[in-house]
């Protein structure tokens, strides 16, 4: 597992390479940005293979100092790309383009925009027939003459119009930077046409900047009496699933032996506080962005207690840095308390080893099974080893935190990638996932629940932001790809091999 883990990534380093250099400079910053990321991960689990570990202390170091050294490349990279943006698009003075009028064109170009749903239909009629008059306008004239009019050398020089939708299409060139554009724009578009249309700034197919001006009665709606009743119910399903998974972690049935409720209130409470701490970090930064988000959709599972809580966005994101913030928070906020849980276990074990736990619990995870060891020492070389109950909290915590970081879909992992890198390359981790949970779930059938999980319920993307030109900074980047490297870390096995050369075990 661990060579092919190595042939995975030096594999990925070199094609990175091989596609980079001919990008001159922008290109190998870009993939010293990847190298210095997976540099210190490949270090660690090269010395955890030899049966060598680090203290916490230097494992934090090497961490820090490459997060701080991928920000430093990244605004290095920024300053390069923005001096060849400066260069290879010089001013457009007024006669070289002349604005195209909606009515006056023959035909239309292709799809320049796709909607989140793949199955959103392209706009195949022709301008011209859709100026006839016994179709009807997608947007009044008088509005289209007013959406017309917000445009301007100085921000987004439109060149042609194209009906869309309940909407239309500006293509043009954008003539500024894309957050104070978006911001001009919407402004205009308010003072004219008040609250009636969204302005979106977007890429079309060919990765040029468009503005796709739809109706706000297209805007999410929110949810109805009926999936407000389907969550409350999904929440006592999610509460009674802990329960029975801190029943099993102590040993005993709950559905056979309610009587022992008392015993696995507190661990079962333990995992439901876990989940609400998730909820509340994704709650707090929405309102930071005025976001509104729908009711939590808890997932119960048997087996971990719940495989986490769903929601979704009810109403539109300004960008896609709010995405990867909201997104992250929920991660961060959960995984943190289940950590603290984790190791406040790991301390008060010597001293109050109450639960029996079978030693396959710590291999099942490198980070979990790291950290026993780091606390534990030479007290794991056993079959059966005694830890605190919030140990077994802790742990199953991490991993629901670890299970929607998967970069899937909707899940928090498929919006951090969906922000960080856009929808294609969201849409290609999706279904990367989806192969290898299946290939997973010839080991372990909780791969395959999850798979058919995020196949029916989590699977598409969220829609476009209204400024989906803009990408988050690069401290977000970094945090968001050292989450997707602590959810491997907490959801890979240790080998039986290894996990003896660690001390893990016998």
């Amino acid at each position: 597992m661990t060579a092919l883990l190595f042939l995975a990534a030096f594999s990925i380093l070199g094609v990175g390479y091989y596609r980079a250099r001919p990008m001159g400079q922008i290109g190998l910053l870009a993939w010293l940005q990847s190298v210095v990321l997976m540099g210190p991960w490949l270090l660690l689990f090269g010395l955890l293979s030899l049966g060598i570990t680090l203290d916490l202390a230097s494992t934090l170091f090497i961490v820090v100092l490459s997060i701080g050294f991928y920000i430093f490349l990244g605004k290095r990279l920024r300053q390069l790309a923005h001096q060849e943006a400066s260069r290879s698009h010089p001013p457009i003075s007024p006669p070289e383009v002349n604005q195209t009028n909606i009515d006056d064109q023959d035909t239309a170009p292709t799809h320049p925009y796709q909607e989140t749903s793949d199955t959103q239909p392209a706009p195949s009629s022709s301008l011209e027939k859709t100026a006839n008059p016994t179709i009807p306008l997608p947007v009044p004239t008088e509005d289209l003459k007013s959406i017309q009019g917000i445009f301007g050398i100085d921000t987004f020089f439109a060149t042609e119009t194209i009906p869309y939708q309940d909407g239309v299409i500006v293509q043009g060139n954008l003539r500024g930077d894309a957050t104070t554009v978006h911001a001009q724009l919407s402004a205009r578009l308010d003072s004219v046409l008040s609250e009636q249309y969204r302005l979106f700034l977007v890429q079309n197919t060919d990765e040029k900047p468009i503005v796709v001006v739809l109706p706000s009665r297209n805007d999410p709606k929110a949810g109805g009496w009926s999936q407000k009743l389907f969550a409350v119910i999904l929440s006592f399903a999610t509460v009674a699933s802990c329960l029975i998974t801190g029943a099993f972690l102590l040993s005993f049935n709950l559905i056979e032996q309610p009587e022992r409720l008392p015993e696995a209130l507190p661990l079962g409470l333990g995992l439901v506080s876990v989940l609400v701490a998730h909820e509340v970090g994704h709650y707090i930064i929405a309102q930071r962005y005025q976001v509104k988000l729908s009711w939590p959709f808890p997932f119960p599972a048997l087996q971990i207690g719940s495989f986490g809580i769903f929601n979704r966005f009810e109403s539109l994101l300004p960008n896609r840095q709010s995405l990867f913030d909201i997104a992250f928070a929920g991660p961060v906020v959960g995984g943190l308390f289940a950590l603290i849980l984790l190791v406040l276990g790991l301390i008060l074990s010597p001293s109050n080893p109450s639960l029996p736990l079978d030693i396959s619990f710590l291999r099942g995870s490198i980070f979990v099974g790291t950290l026993a060891r780091l606390f534990l020492g030479d007290a794991l070389q056993v079959s059966r080893v005694l830890v605190h109950p919030l140990v077994g909290v802790g742990w199953i915590g991490l991993v629901i935190t670890a299970l929607n970081l998967m970069p899937a879909g909707s899940l928090d992992g498929g919006r951090i990638i969906q922000a960080i890198y856009g929808r294609k390359i969201a849409r290609l981790s999706t279904w990367i996932t989806l192969v290898l949970l299946a290939l997973i779930a010839l080991a372990n059938p909780i791969a395959l629940y999850w798979a058919v999980i995020i196949l029916l319920l989590q699977r598409d993307l969220e829609r476009p932001s209204l400024n989906e030109l803009t990408e988050p900074n690069d401290t977000s980047a970094a945090l968001g790809l050292v989450a997707l490297f602590l959810m491997v870390a907490i959801l890979m096995p240790l080998s039986p091999s290894l996990a003896v050369r660690m001390g893990i075990g016998v």
